[in-house]
C-alpha cells in the first residue's frame, strides 16, 4: 500500500511542478502581428531598407508609451518581423512590452495613425491609444 501511495504521491508531485514551470513562449507569443490595413500602409510610405521601429519608453498618462520612427539601420539587438515585403523592427527591452501586440494602421478624420491594439503585456491604456500601464 505504501509504495502505491508513494506512486501516486510521485504523480501528484510532477503534475503540481509542471503547473508551477514558467510556460514555453510560443512562436506566436514573442512575435508582433500586423494587420493587412497596416501592412499595405507601410508598403505605401517605406522605401527599400526602411522600416518602422517600435520603441517603448517611459512617459504618457498611462506610464508607459509607444514611439513610433522609420529607420534603415538594424541593430544587433532589434528583432525584425516581415510580412508582405514590409518590416518591422523592435528592440530587445521594448519587445518585452509588446511581444504578442499587434500593431494595425488606423485612418480617420481627424488622425491617421500607426496602433498598437490587443497588447497582452498591458494592463490598461489611454484613450488615445498612445500609452499604456503593464501587467504587474
Amino acid at each position: 500500500m505504501s509504495s502505491a501511495r508513494g506512486i501516486m504521491s510521485a504523480v501528484a508531485k510532477s503534475k503540481v511542478l509542471s503547473l508551477l514551470r514558467p510556460a514555453v513562449p510560443g512562436p506566436n507569443k514573442d512575435k508582433i502581428h500586423l494587420t493587412e490595413s497596416c501592412v499595405k500602409r507601410l508598403g505605401e510610405i517605406m522605401e527599400k531598407g526602411e522600416y518602422l521601429r517600435i520603441h517603448v519608453e517611459g512617459g504618457g498618462c498611462s506610464g508607459f508609451q509607444y514611439k513610433f520612427s522609420v529607420d534603415s539601420n538594424k541593430n544587433e539587438d532589434d528583432r525584425l518581423f516581415e510580412q508582405g515585403g514590409v518590416g518591422v523592427i523592435v528592440d530587445q527591452e521594448s519587445l518585452d512590452f509588446v511581444k504578442g501586440a499587434t500593431l494595425d494602421f488606423s485612418q480617420e478624420l481627424i488622425r491617421s495613425s500607426f496602433q498598437v491594439l490587443k497588447n497582452p503585456q498591458a494592463d490598461h491604456g489611454c484613450s488615445c491609444g498612445s500609452s499604456f500601464s503593464v501587467k504587474l
